[in-house]
């Protein structure tokens, strides 16, 4: 009997609304006397926000072009370049672009005045931000955040010290670069923003919580995109107080994302981005939700302090203690809390085969959850854009055998 999703969310459409309007504004920020600046996903975007700089994420430009199936054919441009294939994918699909925009939905990105790339998502990035610096021949910034390998306070505060000192030549290095003053009121105002969409944020999804859930992660992960991409302007607020009020609306009506929802799951990593409507709907026709991830809860998770006078220091720590940038022992116990908070009964654990930093330590996750905790877990090796590590009949057999073993 088929069980496909029930519905579409109202703000799935006003989030690409909201996008689309984005680009056009990246796309034609020379004609606007305004600067481009590319940056990674994990990087400091508020003081560029403060400084009406338009912000570009290569990385979600990456999974806009996985989504619509053309990863493979854009990353084999970087790889007749010399790139090799285990290469992250977001990073190939981007120097790909660079060559040939052809594939790109929004026939590639802006070309970028200046880059700005933080090493707390992974390494890869450094090397590959450095590539584009030689290419484009404009100025990098680097912010080296150190690795917390456990969840020891002294051992924290030391490097959100060290990352407050990198802050301090960042702010400075914004201004030389654009040219203009960086208005403390600014900066404040920004920041206030991001929290607040954070806050709001964090609450959509923990709307999830209900039973049946509201809407599915594959929803989230399309939704996630605005706090990314514009997190410390007044839109990405409002955009997260209407989909709060229409999250609350099925809450209060019981209107699940799937139809008679009988098993909640976690998910770890990134989304497959082409395969996330067939695992979407192999998932819901066997009554099974992914309500929770550790993905998107990241970007709930930034410890911004709102108004805070201290900016810097609320800066520093915000993009330090994030959730890739922790070893096992951490990440552990953020899946047991959301696995908790949410009340699931297994998780899926996508072994990403481009995105090592997040891969990593998965297999002994999977075990201290399973010895430990006796929760099911079920590893699924693939690549966030790259189809040529997937096969359909392989996933869904697996998927099924798993939600069979757990129902």
């Amino acid at each position: 009997m088929s069980n496909k999703r029930n519905y579409k969310l109202e703000s799935i459409r006003a989030g690409k609304e909201l996008m689309t309007l984005y680009y056009v504004e990246a796309k034609n920020a020379s004609h606007q006397g305004k600067k481009v600046a590319w940056i990674t996903s994990g990087g400091p975007v508020e003081p560029l926000i403060a400084l009406d700089v338009i912000p570009v994420y290569p990385e979600n430009h990456g999974a806009m072009v996985g989504a619509v199936k053309n990863g493979p054919m854009v990353a084999e441009r970087a790889e007749n370049l010399g790139y090799p294939t285990d290469l992250c994918s977001y990073a190939r699909i981007d120097l790909g672009q660079v060559e040939n925009p052809e594939g790109s939905p929004i026939w590639g990105l802006p070309k970028p005045d200046f880059l700005v790339c933080s090493n707390n998502i992974c390494g890869t990035v450094v090397k590959w931000y450095e590539a584009l610096a030689r290419k484009f021949d404009v100025p990098l910034f680097i912010l080296d955040t150190p690795y917390l390998h456990d969840a020891n306070k002294e051992t924290e505060e030391r490097a959100v010290a060290y990352s407050k000192a990198q802050f301090s030549d960042y702010l400075a290095w914004l201004e030389h670069v654009t040219g203009r003053k960086l208005k403390q009121d600014d900066l404040e105002e920004s920041v206030s923003l991001a929290a607040e969409a954070i806050t709001l944020w964090k609450k959509c999804l923990e709307h999830n919580k209900h039973r049946p859930a509201p809407m599915t992660c594959f929803d989230a992960f399309v939704l996630l995109a605005p706090i990314v991409t514009l997190r410390g302007t007044s839109r990405v607020v409002n955009f997260y107080k209407d989909l709060d009020d229409e999250l609350a609306s099925k809450v209060e009506n019981d209107s699940g994302a799937v139809p008679d929802e009988r098993i909640r799951l976690l998910w770890d990593n990134i989304p497959v981005w082409f395969a996330m409507r067939f695992m979407a709907d192999t998932l819901a026709e066997q009554g099974a939700n992914l309500v929770c991830d550790t993905y998107t809860t990241a970007w709930a998770d930034a410890d911004l302090k709102s108004g805070s006078s201290a900016v810097i220091e609320t800066l520093a720590r915000a993009y330090t203690v994030i959730y890739l940038n922790q070893g096992i022992r951490p990440k552990l116990g953020k899946m047991i809390d959301l696995i908790e908070q949410f009340d699931c009964q297994g998780v899926v654990m996508h072994s990403n085969r481009s995105c090592k930093p997040y891969s990593f330590g998965q297999y002994d996750i999977q075990r201290l959850l399973r010895d430990e905790e006796g929760i099911p877990v079920m590893l699924l090796e693939a690549d966030m854009t790259d189809s040529r590590m997937f096969h359909e009949a392989q996933v869904e057999t697996r998927l099924k055998a798993f939600l069979e073993s757990i129902s």
